[in-house]
C-alpha cells in the first residue's frame, strides 16, 4: 500500500482558494456603465426621499466657492466649489446610514414597499461626483470610493453634530457648505440636529479613476431639463413626496427657483387620497401576513398635478383619476409563491388623465400611456404601453432599472419576468375595471358640478386593441369580460346601459336619414347609443353571445317596422324608405307600408303577382301623363333619384318573394291604357260620347289622344289588336273640329 501526500498552493495543489471582489472603484464603474446618466439620476434621489417618507424634494445647483483654509486635508480643496444639492424633509434612520454603505446589497429588499429597492439607486450619483456627502439628523458623512482622502483603505468619514462639534467648528471651511442653505442654518449647529436630509455632490471638474465625465453648469441644467420632460407624472404614483423643485444659487448668493411640480388632493374631498392610501396599506399588510382574500382591493382618488416653469413663465395643471389595487392572497397560487420568493407585493396603480381625452378618438395624440415602477421608466419603446392610461406596478425590472423584464427565449424561467406576466393578467385588469366604473360613477354623481370628463369621454379610457403593445395585450380579455357585463354604454337619451340593452348606431352624421331613423327607433322604445369606431371594434371582438350585439342596420329597421308601424310624416316615411333600401335587400321589403304613391299615400310592399296590385314606375318612354286618373298605381315621381333607382332595382329583381313594383313595358302600358279608357267608358257600346277633359266624367283630353296615338305609333307599329274594342278612333267626318273644340264627340271602336 502506497500513500502519497501532495503539498501545493493555488492551481498546483491544495491550499487557500476562493473568489475575490473587485476594487470598490471598479465595482462602481461597472454600475455607471450599465446605468446611463440623465434625468433618471434625479428620479433615483426622489425614490430615496419617498422611501424615507419625505413630502418635499429640492434640487439646487450652487455656484458658491467655499473657503479652503480649514479643511480635513489639502486634497479636499477641489470639492469646495460648484455642487449639486438635493434636499428632502425626512431624516435618515440608522438603517438608512447602514444601507447607503452597502452598495452591493440593497437593504430595501427587506421592505418590499421601499421604491428604491430596485436597481442601483444612490450610486448613480457617481456620474456627477467623486465625493458625495450626506447631512441628516445629527450626522454629516462623506464618501470617498477612491480611498485617498481619509486614509488608506478608508472609503469615507462621518461626524456627529454633537460629539464632534469641536472638530466641526475648527474645520469651519470644510463644513461651511452644509449650513446657510435649504433649511440648514446656525440654529442647526446650536440644536445639534438637522430636521431633514441634505445631499451635496461636488461636480467632477477633472477626469478621475472612477469616471471621465466632467460636469459643469451647462450639464447640470441639461440634467434639470431632462427631468422636466416627464416631471408632470413623477408624483403620480408616489405616496409621500408631493413637491419637487429645481433651484439655482448664483456666485453672489442669489437663489431662484426654476421649476416646481406639486401634487394636490381633490378640492372637494381632502381626505379621499389619505383614506385610499390607508385602505391600500391595510391590504398590503394583510397580504404580507398571509391573510387570504379572493379579490383585488382597489381604492380610487382624484389628484391634481401642477407644473410651474418660472423660466418660461408657464403653469400647467393636469387632473388625474388614480386607482390603486392590491391583489388578494389566494387569487393565484403561482403569484403568491413568486411574491414570497422575490419579496414582491402585487400592487398596481392606474392613472387616467381627465383633461386630455378626445371623445371620438380616445386619448389625444399628445398622450402616450407609459409603464411606471412607482416612478416613470425612461421614455422610449420599452416603457410605452399603447394604453390610454399610465400603469404603475410592483414590476420586476432589469438591473439598471430602465425597463420591465419579460420572458424571452433565453430567460423563459426568469421568476421576475413570470411575475410581471401574472401581474398583468390578474391584478391590472381588475384595477383597470374599477377605474372605469369609478369614472362613470363620478360622471353620474357630479354631472351638475365641474367634473372634467364628459360622459362620452369615458370611452377614451378604454384600451384600443390596435394600439396596445404586445406585452400588455393579455389585459384585454379579462378586462372586457368584466366591463361588458356592466352599464358602461352611454345612450343617446343620456342613460348608462349594458351592451345587450343597446342598439348601436354608426350612421354617418352627413346622412339625411340619420336623424329620422334614430327618432323612429327611439319612439319605438329602442335604447340607442353611438360609440367611436375603436369601441365598436372592441364590442365586435369581445361580445360573443349570439344576439347580444345589435346595430342600426337597414335589416334591423325593417324588422322594427314590422313590429311597430311608423306614424310620422310623409317626409319621414320617405327617409326611412331611403335607409331600408340602402342594403339592396329588396325581398325583405314585404309587409312594410312605405311604398310612396303618386296620390301621396303609401302602399304596403307585397309579393302579389296580380296585375291589379302592381305599382308602376313611370319613365321618359312611358310618362305618367299617358295614364290619367291612375295616380294610385304609380310610384311617387318626386322621390330622390337614388331612392327611385333602388325601387327600379327592386322591380327588375322581381321574383317570389319580392315586391309588386314594376317597370313599364309595352304590354303593361297597354293594360294601363285599357284601364284609363274603361274607367271613362265602362260600357262596351259601339259608339261613346266624349267630353274632352271632363274631370267629373274622367274623360281624357284631346291632347292625351294625340299623345296616345304617338305612343301607339312608336310601340305598336305593326299590331294594334291588343287595343281591340277600345274607343280610340275618333269620328273621321268631324275629326278636325273635335280636336279643336271641347264638346260632345263620338268614339268609334
Amino acid at each position: 500500500e502506497i500513500i502519497m501526500t501532495l503539498h501545493g498552493q493555488g492551481p498546483r495543489g491544495g491550499g487557500r482558494f476562493g473568489q475575490t471582489t473587485p476594487p470598490l472603484v471598479d465595482f462602481l464603474k461597472d454600475i455607471l456603465r450599465r446605468y446611463p446618466e440623465g434625468g433618471q439620476i434625479l428620479k433615483e434621489l426622489i425614490q430615496n426621499a419617498e422611501d424615507a417618507g419625505a413630502t418635499e424634494v429640492k434640487f439646487m445647483y450652487d455656484e458658491t466657492e467655499y473657503g479652503v483654509g480649514s479643511l480635513w486635508s489639502h486634497d479636499m480643496a477641489q470639492y469646495q466649489g460648484t455642487a449639486l444639492y438635493v434636499y428632502n424633509d425626512a431624516v435618515f434612520t440608522t438603517e438608512d446610514w447602514n444601507g447607503i454603505q452597502e452598495i452591493a446589497r440593497s437593504r430595501k429588499r427587506e421592505d418590499p414597499l421601499k421604491v428604491g429597492r430596485f436597481g442601483i439607486g444612490f450610486n448613480s450619483v457617481y456620474h456627477i461626483t467623486d465625493v458625495p456627502s450626506i447631512f441628516s439628523g445629527d450626522q454629516i458623512a462623506m464618501l470617498d470610493p477612491h480611498q485617498m482622502l481619509f486614509g488608506v483603505h478608508e472609503s469615507g468619514q462621518c461626524w456627529n453634530l454633537k460629539s464632534d462639534i469641536k472638530e466641526i467648528t475648527e474645520l469651519n471651511d470644510q463644513f461651511a457648505p452644509y449650513f446657510g442653505l435649504l433649511g440648514s442654518s446656525e440654529k442647526t449647529i446650536k440644536d445639534g440636529n438637522f430636521p431633514g436630509t441634505l445631499f451635496r455632490f461636488p461636480l467632477r471638474m477633472k477626469p478621475s479613476q472612477l469616471s471621465n465625465n466632467i460636469y459643469n453648469k451647462e450639464k447640470v441644467l441639461e440634467l434639470f431639463e431632462s427631468f422636466k420632460v416627464d416631471a408632470d407624472t413623477v408624483l403620480l404614483f408616489l405616496k409621500s413626496v408631493q413637491k419637487v423643485s429645481l433651484h439655482v444659487r448664483e456666485l453672489d448668493g442669489t437663489e431662484r427657483m426654476l421649476f416646481q411640480v406639486t401634487a394636490s388632493d381633490s378640492e372637494e374631498d381632502k381626505m379621499e387620497r389619505p383614506n385610499s392610501l390607508k385602505t391600500l396599506g391595510q391590504a398590503i399588510d394583510s397580504y404580507s401576513n398571509g391573510v387570504l382574500s379572493s379579490s383585488v382591493t382597489c381604492a380610487t382618488y382624484q389628484l391634481s398635478i401642477e407644473v410651474r416653469d418660472e423660466t418660461a413663465k408657464e403653469t400647467q395643471k393636469t387632473t388625474w383619476l388614480v386607482c390603486n389595487g392590491v391583489g388578494g392572497r389566494g387569487m393565484c397560487g403561482e403569484l403568491d409563491s413568486l411574491a414570497d420568493d422575490l419579496k414582491f407585493i402585487p400592487t398596481i396603480g392606474i392613472a387616467l388623465p381627465l383633461a386630455l381625452i378626445d371623445e371620438d378618438k380616445g386619448a389625444t395624440s399628445s398622450f402616450s400611456g407609459r409603464a411606471f415602477c412607482f416612478l416613470p421608466l425612461p421614455l422610449g419603446e420599452e416603457s410605452s404601453t399603447g394604453l390610454p392610461v399610465h400603469v404603475s406596478g410592483f414590476f420586476g425590472l432589469t438591473d439598471n432599472r430602465r425597463s420591465i423584464k419579460w420572458r424571452e427565449v433565453d430567460q423563459w424561467r426568469d421568476p421576475a419576468a413570470l411575475w410581471n406576466e401574472l401581474l398583468i393578467v390578474t391584478v391590472i385588469p381588475r384595477a383597470y375595471f374599477t377605474l372605469i366604473m369609478e369614472t362613470i360613477r363620478r360622471i353620474q354623481t357630479k354631472k351638475d358640478q365641474d367634473f372634467p370628463l364628459s360622459p362620452r369621454g369615458i370611452y377614451g379610457a378604454w384600451p384600443d386593441p390596435n394600439r396596445i403593445r404586445p406585452h400588455w395585450k393579455p389585459i384585454l380579455e379579462p378586462l372586457f369580460n368584466d366591463l361588458l357585463q356592466q352599464p358602461v354604454i352611454y345612450s343617446l337619451n343620456g342613460s348608462w346601459v349594458q351592451v345587450d340593452e343597446t342598439i348601436f348606431s354608426d350612421l354617418d352624421s352627413s346622412l339625411d336619414t340619420k336623424e329620422t331613423v334614430i327618432k323612429y327607433l327611439q319612439s319605438s322604445g329602442m335604447i340607442l347609443a353611438q360609440v367611436p369606431a375603436y369601441i365598436d371594434a372592441i364590442l365586435t371582438m369581445f361580445v360573443t353571445k349570439p344576439g347580444s350585439l345589435r346595430r342600426v342596420t337597414p335589416s334591423f329597421v325593417r324588422q322594427t317596422l314590422r313590429k311597430c308601424r311608423h306614424r310620422g310624416s310623409s317626409n319621414e316615411k320617405l327617409l326611412l324608405l331611403e335607409f331600408i333600401l340602402s342594403d339592396a335587400c329588396y325581398n325583405d321589403l314585404i309587409g312594410l307600408e312605405l311604398l310612396p304613391l303618386q296620390d301621396e299615400t303609401f302602399a304596403v310592399f307585397s309579393s302579389s303577382v296580380n296585375d291589379k296590385d302592381a305599382v308602376y314606375i313611370a319613365s321618359e318612354e312611358y310618362p305618367r301623363s299617358l295614364y290619367p286618373g291612375l295616380e294610385g298605381r304609380f310610384v311617387l315621381e318626386s322621390i330622390a333619384p337614388h331612392v327611385m333607382t333602388g325601387l327600379k332595382e327592386a322591380a327588375r329583381s322581381r321574383g317570389r318573394p319580392c315586391s309588386q313594383v314594376q317597370v313599364l313595358t309595352p304590354e303593361r302600358s297597354a293594360r294601363l291604357i285599357k284601364e284609363v279608357l274603361t274607367t271613362a267608358w265602362p260600357s262596351r257600346d259601339f259608339a261613346v260620347q266624349w267630353y274632352p277633359g271632363d274631370q267629373e266624367k274622367q274623360h281624357p283630353s284631346a291632347s292625351w289622344l294625340r299623345m296616345i296615338w304617338k305612343h301607339l305609333y312608336i310601340n305598336f307599329p305593326d299590331d294594334l289588336s291588343v287595343f281591340e274594342d277600345l274607343p280610340l278612333i275618333p269620328n273621321q267626318t268631324r275629326l278636325e273640329s273635335h280636336f279643336n273644340e271641347s264638346k260632345n264627340t263620338s268614339y268609334y271602336p
